[in-house]
């Protein structure tokens, strides 16, 4: 294909048509395309059209195929044929940077991941003069250019976090941190001045709390595999700036929406991410520094609400509490009993509490509350947060923890009993808690496997979660269920076999549960038990004693697969 206004004018009009909703248009469009974007100067063309086109529409419709181009055909597969030419890879390097750098966000976004597909193959090798190109950009004082830089570092550098070491890796860091690590570092000082020149100027704060979240994402990729020597050196200058900014209430930064997080919320989870980073790998070094972020972190938790904007700021910052209290010289920060008090009463559950959002995503969103709570993909949740600072108290203060928190169980367990339909969420936190405070070593195959001992499991499975369960109404009290069967799981290889045998038939019962998580949760319980293995490698639940249960079992996992929900997923 040349490199024609006749070529741009009938890439434009299959571009028009690949939007269309009528399929009979739409899909063949696409298929033009398929079938032509294997010829010379395709992505040439449809970066032009990026570059010329006076359509938005075109515009964003360009980006988008190109970076599917680029992800679908860039990377070179041994004893394949070369999808895309020499000639034109040249020319798109040559020229995506500077064209990503001058496009409106919508399209920076999308021709930004291009850049990190293409980095991901061919930085540093093939693509020296990358880094070059993206660090002279800082000197523009143009900060939409500036955070385009910044966005395209993040995707190329944000890998560091999980890739395996080598020395391939260390090679291709040290040659990004002799590059970057003073312009991003002179970049977030210049960045710092500027937010309190324009203090009382909120678009002016969007723009730099942008770019000051992206520098903090990327000094967490280049510290994340060891500490460089660089910032090693000029860690006064981040970690007193973070501190600043994590103590820092600007209320023109501050939002109305409840549910999304702002740029200042966004920025602290972040700053909480790099500190609990240090505090973990680096902490002989990270040392002076620590007392100050405890203290600032501390009140930022006693002082946040429970807003779900607030969600992943509080669970970053829990978590720094967790990661410092299981370092054993870190430990007298918390000896104190007032502390742990406090900790307890002020953080932990506070954090434990059923909201109104959880509730929502119960009854609403089931398949999400099961995945997030049953298969453990709630990682960035405030309750998992909680949960991994009681673990991680434990580890050095398990008594005095555990005498904490039996106080508040039962307090909750009164509250529950005084008025059971206006108190449930109090039962809900207390059996959270009491999970959270007995769990100290886990395995998908059997739950539980260490549990503290200053926790009798089965006093409260027996006084507390069987009365549920063992209620008239599958139906009343849907969380309290879940609870109870989910202890059930979790505990199956510490609770006795004969409180097992006698969970059997109430599981079984559960499966006619109107909510999806119950239902979702019996049938999920019961496969685990009948997986149970004793001592001697046998079934622990037999034939003879699943006998009685067998006809009552079936009939009613039966009817679960009519219910509607199921039906749907079925038909889906």
């Amino acid at each position: 294909m040349e490199l024609s206004d006749a070529n741009l004018q009938t890439l434009t009009e299959y571009l028009k048509k690949t939007l269309d909703p009528d399929p009979a248009i739409r899909r063949p469009a696409e298929k033009f395309l398929e079938s032509v974007e294997g010829s010379q100067n395709y992505p040439l063309l449809l970066l032009t059209l990026l570059e010329k086109s006076q359509e938005n529409v075109i515009k964003v419709c360009a980006s988008v195929t190109f970076k599917n181009y680029i992800k679908r055909n860039w990377r070179i597969v041994e004893d394949e044929p070369n999808k895309i030419c020499e000639s034109d890879r040249i020319a798109i390097k040559a020229n995506i940077v500077p064209l990503m750098l001058s496009s409106p966000e919508q399209i920076q976004k999308q021709l930004s991941d291009a850049i990190s597909i293409i980095g991901r193959e061919d930085f540093p090798q093939k693509w020296p003069d990358l880094l070059t190109e993206m660090v002279n950009r800082f000197q523009s004082g143009d900060f939409h250019v500036i955070n385009g830089v910044l966005r395209t570092a993040h995707s190329l550098f944000k890998r560091y976090r999980h890739e395996f070491k080598s020395n391939e890796l260390w090679t291709e860091i040290k040659l990004v941190l002799d590059a970057f690590a003073l312009p991003l570092t002179n970049l977030f000082k210049a960045t710092i001045e500027l937010c309190s020149t324009h203090a009382n100027d909120a678009s002016a704060l969007k723009v730099l709390f942008s770019s000051l979240i992206l520098i903090a994402k990327l000094f967490y990729s280049l510290n994340f595999q060891d500490l460089p020597e660089f910032f090693e050196d000029n860690m006064e200058t981040w970690m007193t700036n973070f501190h600043t900014l994590l103590t820092l209430d600007n209320k023109l930064l501050q939002t109305d929406d409840e549910e999304e997080a702002g740029l200042l919320e966004l920025l602290k989870s972040q700053i909480c991410d790099n500190a609990a980073l240090y505090a973990q790998k680096y902490d002989e070094e990270f040392q002076p520094y620590l007392p100050r972020f405890v203290t600032a972190i501390w009140n930022l938790l006693v002082t946040t609400g429970q807003e779900v904007k607030y969600d992943l700021l509080v669970s970053n910052a829990i978590q720094f509490l967790a990661s410092v209290c299981e370092r054993p010289h870190y430990k007298h920060l918390f000896e104190d009993q007032n502390t742990l008090t406090s900790i307890c009463e002020k953080v932990i559950v506070p954090n434990m509490e059923f909201r109104a959002a959880d509730e929502e995503a119960f009854e609403d969103n089931s398949e999400e509350y099961i995945r997030r709570d049953l298969e453990g993909s709630d990682i960035d949740t405030r309750r998992r947060a909680a949960c991994d600072l009681v673990r991680g108290l434990c580890k050095f203060f398990e008594g005095p923890v555990t005498g904490i928190f039996s106080g508040y169980v039962n307090s909750m367990l009164q509250e529950y009993a005084k008025n059971p339909s206006v108190n449930w969420k109090h039962k809900d936190a207390a059996i959270y808690l009491v999970t959270s405070l007995a769990s100290k070593a886990q395995t998908q195959k059997h739950g539980i496997t260490q549990a503290n001992e200053l926790v009798n499991l089965t006093e409260f499975f027996v006084n507390h979660i069987q009365p549920d369960l063992k209620s008239p109404s599958v139906n009343e009290f849907p969380v309290l269920k879940a609870d109870g069967i989910k202890y059930i799981m979790i505990f199956r290889s510490q609770v006795p076999k004969e409180q097992l045998l006698l969970s059997i038939p109430l599981l079984i019962n559960h499966l006619q549960a109107e909510s999806i998580v119950v239902h979702t949760y019996a049938a999920h319980a019961l496969e685990r038990l009948f997986t149970m293995r004793g001592t001697n490698n046998s079934i622990l639940i037999t034939a003879a004693e699943m006998a009685p249960f067998v006809e009552v079992l079936l009939t009613n996992l039966f009817k679960a697969l009519t219910l509607p929900e199921i039906l749907n997923i079925m038909v889906l």
